[in-house]
């Protein structure tokens, strides 16, 4: 007669390290798992689980090295004794960095037999864990602004109201810290979904990270700009108003297939330097009436030529809105990035730097994206969030 075997764990974000985990385990004999609930994870982990629990008990039974498989009913750490109990295994499998002394005391306890397993890739595949997981894979998008920046401002719009255009990005390539795709607004909505957004209206979803990252209790003073927020949650692209308010007073998005095809197809970003600490792109700031409502125009002109797939005008106005930002801001421009402009500027047909500037990328507008970064190894090609994704 076979060994019962027992391992526990969360397997939230099930990957192949559990997998490779439970064939070695079922080595040993029939194999039982107990599974964190819901209520544990959240409780002890303080974030709550992508997977429900009756979710991640349908694809831990569904593994065939599996016999059977439970949702613990206790609590903590060793919410898996009552599982325990019920199975009464012979043998109690964990991996190297889920072994602790209350464990290898409670099999002890009931002469059941503690085996530590290293953590080794199954063959041919990387070497995979949770918590690296949790590190690099989480699916919250970025954005990148496409014209009229800076208008989210009060102290801008106040001088002429206007659109901003952003795209939201899934996270197909390393999202750098300050370096201009709004991380410090990716990060705060991690803080409550760390792996991915949650599954309701778009526009609801922005407002309610607005609000959470701009705190009443914030001490810095700065209000972070709607377009942050809007472009990260709002799929496909998008623009919204601006008329001296934080909140824009309309939104409009299109989500149109061949637009978004289009757009995918004419922009690439060019990794830079970060922005150094200390930099101040707002330092020497000069905004008048007349260098807003260039703003407004090179973005007016920029949505018209997207959603009419003019290549030619669409980077003209995409060099406008850029040309508007800086003689506004000409900090922008400081450091690095006059040098990678000038490195680029004859091989693309537009640039601009994502947010407020000063480093991070150069995003640019070229004759066809996968040709540039064939030529260009460094370049990055981006995919636009579809609505539903």
């Amino acid at each position: 007669m076979a060994k019962k075997v027992f391992v526990s764990g969360c397997y939230d974000l099930l990957h192949s390290g559990h997998v490779e985990f439970f064939r070695q385990a079922a080595g040993y004999g029939d194999l039982y798992v107990g599974i964190g609930s819901d209520k544990t994870i959240e409780g002890y982990k303080h974030h709550k689980t992508v997977y429900s629990e009756q979710e991640r008990l349908f694809m831990v039974k569904s593994i065939r090295y599996v016999k059977d498989a439970f949702i613990n009913t206790g609590s903590g750490i060793l919410d898996f004794v009552p599982t325990l109990d019920i199975v009464k295994p012979d043998v109690f499998v964990v991996n190297e960095d889920g072994s602790n002394e209350d464990k290898r005391k409670l099999c002890e306890e009931r002469g059941i037999e503690y085996v530590v397993l290293k953590r080794v890739p199954s063959a041919g595949l990387e070497a995979r864990s949770s918590t690296e997981l949790k590190k690099t894979g989480s699916r919250i998008p970025t954005r990148l602004d496409l014209a009229g920046t800076w208008i989210d401002q009060p102290y801008v719009s106040c001088y002429a109201p206007g659109w901003a255009i952003t795209i939201s990005l899934e996270p197909t390539f390393e999202v750098r810290e300050r370096c201009g795709l709004s991380t410090s607004t990716r990060n705060m909505i991690r803080r409550i979904w760390p792996y991915q957004l949650p599954n309701m209206d778009p526009e609801m979803l922005a407002k309610l990270v607005f609000c959470f990252e701009n705190d009443p209790e914030r001490s810095d003073g700065i209000i972070s700009g709607a377009q942050d927020s809007i472009g990260i949650c709002m799929p496909g692209l998008c623009r919204h108003w601006y008329n001296n308010r934080f909140w824009p007073e309309k939104i409009e998005t299109c989500g149109d297939e061949a637009i978004l095809s289009w757009l995918e197809g004419h922009l690439v970003m060019i990794p830079m330097e970060p922005r150094r600490p200390g930099c101040s792109v707002v330092e020497g700031k000069d905004i008048t009436e007349p260098k807003v409502r260039a703003l407004a125009d090179a973005a007016d002109r920029c949505w018209a030529a997207i959603l009419s797939r003019d290549l030619k005008v669409f980077a003209e106005a995409y060099r406008d809105s850029f040309y508007a930002q800086v003689a506004m801001f000409p900090a922008m421009v400081q450091g690095c990035v006059q040098g990678y402009i000038d490195a680029y500027k004859d091989k693309v047909l537009a640039y601009k730097m994502p947010g407020a500037g000063g480093g991070g990328y150069l995003a640019c507008v070229v004759e066809d994206a996968a040709a540039f970064c064939k030529a260009n190894p460094e370049a990055i090609m981006l995919t636009i969030r579809r609505a539903g994704l």
